[in-house]
């Protein structure tokens, strides 16, 4: 049987064309809407779950959906009265992609009474997970506890033609039921993680947890008792700034995927993309890993790499994980 080191050594290959096609997307997790109501519109569409907020994990949840007629990026307090529909049922906000962070838009809906907030892209393309920022000024974060969602540009698309028709309500169902994993015996379980060893406190109890559970985590996957699923954080940068120096140093895929440059200093040290990049290698080598049945390996290769590729040491690049990965045969 080819060993590990040959499988891997596509990686290269995998990382350019994924970067190029995007054909190696993070993984994203999703939930079901279901247009109840106009008519016209039944029928389920694919939501992909925000990485904050309160989804409502096996159960599910039916409003009205709102546009609202100012702020429709909901990036600022809406003000005025809390948002109600005709029927009373709970409202489900709708907003558009853009301008400002995802969980700020959930948390301004919240604040004005939506139950949940529904994001439409404005771009036709795969989902992608929203994810909170990572700065610690942005207390609101923590502070949203109602679920939200990503649609594709041509649902959302749908649903304002139909709101702007006014003739009925638009009422939707936010189902969360088939979002609990259950494949088969094992459990299934999931870990948001990011290669970045430089965001301080939280990068540090981060790894400190995965160094910890490796052994664990490798005794239940021989075993066959789990499946263990990693994502990566990432998010995007704004049209307006796509050409920008920030997003040119922070993003690939002409912005699509970005993460924060670990010193803040654009002019030295690493780049976000050189984080993106590794986050994507390091998804191939899970990815690889489990098509040669040994999914283990991929807490090998990020504790590994944790010591032997840091940051602080310059060493967190392309050729040490090569390295790491020649070590793990």
């Amino acid at each position: 049987m080819a060993s590990l080191r040959e499988h891997l050594a596509v990686l290269a290959v995998l990382v350019a064309v994924a970067i190029r096609l995007a054909a190696g997307r993070f993984v994203v997790e999703k939930e079901s809407i279901s247009v109840v109501s106009p008519q016209s519109l039944r029928g389920h569409h694919a939501a992909a779950i925000a990485n904050f907020g309160v989804p409502n994990y096996g159960g599910t949840l039916t409003g009205v959906v709102v546009y609202p007629g100012k702020q429709k990026n909901g990036c600022e307090a809406f003000g005025g009265d809390p948002f109600r529909s005709k029927s009373g049922r709970p409202v489900i906000l709708l907003v558009d992609r853009g301008d400002c962070y995802f969980a700020l838009k959930a948390y301004n809906g919240q604040q004005n009474g939506a139950a949940a907030v529904i994001v439409a892209d404005t771009v036709e393309e795969p989902l992608l997970t929203m994810d909170a920022p990572e700065e610690s000024d942005n207390e609101y974060v923590e502070k949203i506890n109602i679920p939200s969602a990503l649609v594709t540009q041509a649902f959302g698309n749908s649903l304002k033609e139909a709101l702007a028709k006014g003739a009925e309500e638009v009422v939707v169902k936010l189902d969360w039921r088939e979002s609990m994993p259950h494949p088969d015996e094992r459990v299934e379980y999931e870990l948001w993680t990011n290669s970045n060893d430089e965001c301080g406190d939280r990068c540090d109890e981060q790894m400190e947890f995965v160094t910890n559970f490796k052994g664990h985590a490798q005794l239940l996957e021989k075993g066959g008792f789990t499946r263990f699923t990693p994502h990566y954080i990432t998010w995007y940068c704004p049209d307006a700034f796509k050409l920008s120096r920030e997003c040119k140093a922070q993003c690939i895929n002409n912005g699509r995927y970005c993460a924060p440059d670990p010193e803040q200093d654009f002019g030295e040290g690493y780049d976000g993309k050189d984080i993106v990049i590794e986050n994507l290698r390091q998804l191939c080598v899970h990815r690889v890993a489990n098509d040669t049945g040994r999914p283990w390996v991929w807490w090998d290769f990020v504790t590994d790499y944790h010591v032997r590729c840091s940051m602080k040491e310059k060493k967190y690049s392309k050729e040490c994980a090569e390295h790491v990965v020649r070590s793990l045969g």
